[in-house]
């Protein structure tokens, strides 16, 4: 008969449902709604340092990278080395938010969609080592705060004496598709960049760039 329960308590075919008073997830009480929301946005919060920590270490080089000669004796970190959908990966969720992440050229531009690969940017690091360390006058220097690949001064420009200033530098970058910059010498605020569309032609400014001193 209808309402009656079938074999091993279930209900015959037809039966009435049992009339259960479950409680309604959209009347639940409002304190208890938002307590959830705070808790889920408290833990989003507690995941952000962590996140922010994870890549600090991603990029971290050991101290004795002060004495790199290249941009390749830089190439330590676990981002040079990781697989790349994974940097790709803690490098997103670092920049969750719109937050600047510190980062190599190589890896905006990856992130970006203009850089075909890693070893491509290593490649074009090479590229401009290879041309200026044969070059008198030009000296690269390792520093890669914030994951950068170090860069490279025109020492004669620096001047001598009370005349000091910052030296003609080359810089990668992910600002264009040339991939590299110009900063010309300059005493106090730093000058717009240059922009130079690759390799082969900073090859052939070289001659213009250093004139300038």
């Amino acid at each position: 008969m209808p309402g009656e329960a079938g074999p091993a308590g279930r209900d015959v075919p037809g039966a009435d449902p049992p009339d259960l008073d479950l409680p309604d997830p959209d009347r639940r009480d409002p304190d208890r709604r938002g307590t959830d929301r705070r808790s889920r946005d408290d833990a989003s919060l507690s995941l952000e340092p962590m996140v922010g920590l994870e890549w600090s270490q991603a990029i971290e080089l050991p101290l004795v990278t002060g004495d790199a000669a290249s941009p390749a004796d830089l190439r330590v970190a676990w981002v040079h080395r990781a697989p790349l959908s994974q940097v790709l990966a803690l490098y997103r969720a670092a920049g969750r938010g719109g937050a600047t992440v510190p980062s190599p050229w190589w890896l905006r531009a990856l992130a970006d969609g203009t850089l075909e690969s890693r070893d491509a940017g290593f490649r074009i690091e090479d590229r401009v080592h290879n041309l200026l360390s044969r070059r008198p006058g030009w000296e690269f220097v390792p520093w890669a705060a914030g994951g950068e690949s170090g860069y490279w001064e025109f020492m004669p420009s620096e001047g001598t004496g009370e005349n000091r200033r910052t030296p003609t530098t080359i810089v990668n970058t992910s600002r264009h598709t040339g991939w590299i910059d110009m900063l010309p010498a300059h005493e106090a605020a730093a000058p717009e960049p240059v922009p130079i569309a690759g390799p082969a032609e900073l090859r052939a400014r070289l001659g213009e760039i250093e004139a300038v001193r």
